[in-house]
C-alpha cells in the first residue's frame, strides 16, 4: 500500500509541476529574467508549494508515524555549512542556466524530452562527483 501511495504522490507532484508550468524551462527562465521579459506567475506555484509544506511539517512534528504507519523522517540538522552553501549556489546557477531543476527534470525525461534526459544525466554525474570528493576528503 505504501508503494502505491508513493506512486500516486509522485503522479500528483508531476501533474502539479506540469500544470503549474514548472516543467517548462522557458517559463522558468522568464521568471528568473527580472530585468527583461519577467513572468512573476511562478510565485503563485511556489507559494502554494511552500504553504502545503509548512502546514504538513507542522502536523508531522507531533506524530511518530505517518498515516500509513511509516516512521516519520523529519530533518533535524539546522547547520548552515560550506557544503550546503556551495550546493545551493551550484543549484541556483544550474537552474538559472538551464531553467530545469530535479523534479521538472525527471518529469521532462519521463515525458521523452531530450533536455530532461540530459539534465538527469548531468545530475547523476554531479552526485557521483560529490561522492568522489567526499571520499577523498
Amino acid at each position: 500500500m505504501t508503494k502505491f501511495v508513493a506512486f500516486l504522490s509522485g503522479l500528483l507532484f508531476s501533474a502539479g509541476l506540469i500544470v503549474g508550468g514548472m516543467s517548462d524551462p522557458q517559463k522558468i527562465l522568464a521568471f528568473l529574467d527580472i530585468t527583461g521579459n519577467w513572468d512573476p506567475s511562478l510565485f503563485v506555484i511556489m507559494g502554494v508549494g511552500l504553504s502545503v509544506s509548512i502546514i504538513s511539517y507542522q502536523f508531522a512534528r507531533y506524530r511518530q508515524k505517518s498515516l500509513l504507519a511509516c516512521t516519520m523522517a523529519i530533518p533535524t540538522n539546522s547547520v548552515i555549512d560550506k557544503p550546503l552553501v556551495i550546493g545551493s549556489v551550484l543549484f541556483g546557477i544550474g537552474w538559472g542556466l538551464a531553467g530545469i531543476c530535479p523534479g521538472p527534470g525527471l518529469v521532462l525525461a519521463g515525458a521523452g524530452f531530450h533536455q530532461g534526459g540530459l539534465f538527469v544525466l548531468a545530475m547523476i554525474a554531479g552526485w557521483l562527483l560529490v561522492g568522489l570528493f567526499r571520499k577523498s576528503a
